[in-house]
């Protein structure tokens, strides 16, 4: 009787997620592998051995599964259980490599659908069959031999993956993992030499490539010598000079590295350190204790995702209104477009007000800008701790801002602006700029007919023309009696019979850029009959630092608007901040001459602190108006400000919160200090304090409502000298709310230790302290113990 012989194999698992808006998901992932000799069971993919955070939106991640084999793979069970906000999954497929006997299997699994309670057909589990048989290949075009040497000085490998990306002409590679296919073997040693067998996306002509180690507490350091690439279906090799130190040392941390292309009678790609200047802005809570990562996009690729770990600027990083300043070393990436900046919402305090990011590269007089105002936090704001900043451009950095301009002084502006070819056997297309300063708006009209047009500025009245469609890539603007010079990213495409606007903010070498904020316009139509009307409206929004300019609605040129009886229609535009709104103007045209009962308009200025204008008319536009348009003016009536676009909690608090208190000057018995928690629906019970070392301790606060401030009460006053805080932070178990506190001399019971009771105003992400907070000194006895009572005054919100 013959036994077959059964062999455990190592199953390279790679899932890829869509590129679908909400891709992503935080669920957990199940996968089983079914073969003509059985299946693997049901198996937890656990740990991405490529990324940090699994699943995410266009993204692939890397599994391996050891299983006894289960023969010709043909199809997969793969689910995922639900659990988290937003855990609908839309996979776009899986690939499997494993090797058994002397070949490499790749069996493709396609999915392209959702796993999802709410998308598709509902199901949270697919059954996919691979594309082709369970065929063994040989080696094919786009298989890649990497050999990398260590050199002899290294130390030891640990427990550290390395991962490589590939830059080419058509794109990058996915994250690829160099590591061994033999169990047991261990790379990286001391004068090896490790091969790699990978098969990235067709990249196109190799200009770089990224080498990064994991952020491992034992990494001791890794001497690369040197990097070489052999395509094995045409033997294309690529060389690299990279002979570096790369070192997990918080005194020199290098964990990542790039590295261009050397090839023969052809000058590499230059290497340059960007300067990265993280702007906190001056909002209350604005601080944050996590940690930052950054991506750099240009012309040239990206340097992909980046950890700021050492700032340049002295003192604790991240603190309100400061700027952080942190090198990234990357292969140039020629002209700057965007940024990805987010923090991993590690510690208390995790939540930012980010003003902007600043980049400049070695040697540079420029820097590019990249503006937020806004928070990155789970719970306010853009409710995400990841934001997506396109540059509005880049500013000379060496002009003084004592060297204002004179506008009665000698000198022009002079402008270059850059987009796509204009036909020039067409009439020239005229555009029309307006340019918005402390005493005056100034309209430009400019005829394009080349591909770059400098012009001087002049007034003019001439209205927006365009024949063909055409796009803006440029503006660049200098003046000759200051040299002040900026360049504006409009990257914007205008098309024919489209009446587009688009504001960017100016900006100097000492002069930050106003934020671009989207206006939410609501229209009421009045409930009363015929108020409905349809025809073309236009508005313009003006503030104290200018005005909008008319913006069509809904892009009237194309066709009318309706506006019906009782409804609200509501539209969007971006401008540059115009500060506090004063009144609007309005136009409309009747389609048919009907009489429109305009009730209202109401904008909300989606920037911080989100402020509500309500202009109300509560009349009829006069059909009878002798001009093309009727035309009106609305003062405003009301504001309201909210503290914030709060998201709203998934789940309800029981009240249970985690504090943490970092002192100094602590005495060495510990003393009976309790802390009490006030609320709008009343005050906790008095609970002690068990740790002053910035290390965690639950508080049963109970339902005490919105906290207010919290009190610290000395119960044995027998302190020599007060207890110096540093820093004090609460979080919410269930809700994930984040509280701070801003002690107003740093010590709890004044320096020599003469008082009894400290109190501390609640900061949020998005209200300033209360104010003006007093306690009285009346007392009464609860439970055979002596509590002091403490009243609270409240003063204004401090700004």
């Amino acid at each position: 009787m013959s036994i077959l012989s059964i062999s455990v194999v190592v199953y390279e698992i790679h899932v890829y997620t869509g590129s679908e808006p909400d891709a992503e998901t935080n669920a957990n992932v199940y996968i089983t592998l079914i073969g003509n000799r059985g299946d693997s069971g049901k198996r937890k993919l656990h740990r991405s051995k490529n990324n940090k955070i699994k699943f995410r939106q266009n993204q692939s991640d890397v599994f391996y599964i050891k299983a006894i084999s289960v023969g010709n793979l043909n199809k997969i069970l793969i689910s995922h259980d639900g659990t988290g906000p937003g855990s609908g999954w839309f996979l776009d497929k899986v690939i499997i490599k494993f090797q058994e006997g002397e070949e490499e299997a790749v069996i493709l699994f396609p999915c392209d659908r959702w796993l999802d309670e709410y998308h598709d057909d509902g199901k949270m589990e697919r059954e996919l069959i691979a594309k082709t048989n369970n065929e063994l290949k040989k080696y094919t075009k786009g298989q890649w031999r990497v050999l990398v040497r260590t050199a002899q000085d290294s130390p030891e490998p640990r427990q550290c993956s390395r991962t490589l990306v590939i830059y080419g002409s058509k794109g990058k590679s996915d994250d690829l993992l160099l590591s061994s296919q033999n169990s047991g073997y261990v790379c990286f040693r001391p004068g090896a030499t490790d091969e790699f067998l990978i098969e990235p996306a067709d990249v196109g002509d190799v200009y770089k490539i990224r080498v990064a180690c994991d952020d491992l507490p034992d990494f001791e350091g890794w001497h690369l010598k040197s990097f070489h690439m052999e395509e094995l279906h045409t033997n294309q090799e690529v060389n690299f000079d990279c002979s570096c130190w790369f070192s997990a040392s918080e005194e020199d941390q290098v964990l990542v590295k790039e590295f261009p292309t050397v090839k023969e009678n052809q000058k590499p790609l230059p290497v340059h350190k960007y300067l990265i200047s993280v702007h906190t802005g001056d909002r209350w809570g604005s601080e944050t204790f996590a940690n930052l990562y950054i991506t750099l996009y240009g012309e040239r690729g990206d340097t992909g995702v980046r950890k700021l770990q050492n700032s340049l600027t002295t003192g604790e990083k991240y603190q309100r209104n400061k700027v952080d300043s942190f090198l990234v070393e990357a292969v140039s990436l020629s002209h700057l477009k965007k940024i990805v900046v987010g923090h991993d919402g590690e510690g208390y305090g995790a939540g930012i007000y980010l003003k902007m990011v600043t980049v400049t590269s070695e040697n540079s007089d420029t820097e590019w800008l990249f503006p937020c105002w806004s928070w990155l936090d789970t719970h306010i704001g853009i409710c995400d701790t990841v934001c997506d900043i396109k540059t509005i451009g880049k500013r000379l950095t060496s002009v003084s801002a004592h060297r204002q301009i004179n506008i009665q002084s000698s000198g022009v502006w002079i402008m270059d602006i850059i987009g796509s070819d204009v036909d020039t056997e067409t009439a020239p297309m005229q555009l029309t700029f307006s340019f918005y300063g402390d005493l005056d708006c100034k309209k430009l009209a400019v005829q394009i007919s080349g591909k770059t047009t400098q012009v001087k500025v002049q007034v003019s009245d001439l209205q927006t023309h365009l024949t063909e469609p055409w796009h803006l890539d440029l503006l660049h603007m200098k003046h000759t009696g200051t040299n002040q010079e900026m360049w504006l990213m409009f990257d914007c495409r205008f098309k024919p019979n489209e009446e587009i606007c688009v504001e960017l903010p100016t900006f100097s070498a000492d002069l930050d850029p106003l934020p671009v904020v989207e206006y939410s316009i609501q229209i009421y139509t009045g409930d009363k009959k015929k108020a409905s009307a349809s025809g073309d409206a236009y508005l313009c929004i003006q503030g104290e630092k200018g005005d909008s300019g008319k913006r069509w609605l809904n892009n009237s040129r194309r066709g009318p608007i309706t506006f019906a009886r009782g409804q609200v229609d509501v539209f969007k535009i971006k401008a540059v901040h115009l500060g506090k709104l004063n009144q609007v103007f309005f136009g409309f045209k009747s389609l048919k001459k009907d009489d429109w009962f305009l009730e209202k308009i109401v904008i909300k200025d989606g920037s911080y602190p989100f402020t509500t204008y309500t202009f109300v008319h509560n009349d009829w536009i006069n059909k009878h108006s002798k001009k093309d348009f009727a035309e009106l003016a609305i003062p405003l009536q009301e504001v309201t400000a909210a503290s914030g676009l709060v998201k709203d909690f998934d789940v309800r608090s029981r009240g249970q919160w985690r504090m943490w208190m970092d002192c100094t000057n602590i005495p060495q018995k510990m003393p009976d200090i309790k802390v009490l928690i006030y609320g709008t629906n009343g005050i906790s019970l008095p609970q002690r304090v068990h740790n002053f070392k910035n290390e965690p301790f639950l508080l049963n606060v109970g339902d005490v409502g919105h906290i207010t401030k919290i009190s610290f009460v000395l119960f044995n006053p027998s302190l020599n000298k007060g207890i110096k805080l540093l820093k004090l932070r609460m979080k919410d178990v269930d809700t994930k709310e984040e509280l701070g506190f801003h002690p107003a001399n740093r010590w709890l019971f004044e320096e020599d230790g003469s008082e009894t009771v400290t109190e501390l105003a609640t900061v949020r992400p998005d209200e300033a302290p209360l104010k003006g907070m007093l306690p009285n000194h009346k007392k009464v006895k609860r439970n055979s113990l002596i509590y002091p009572l403490f009243g609270m005054t409240t003063g204004e919100n401090m700004t």
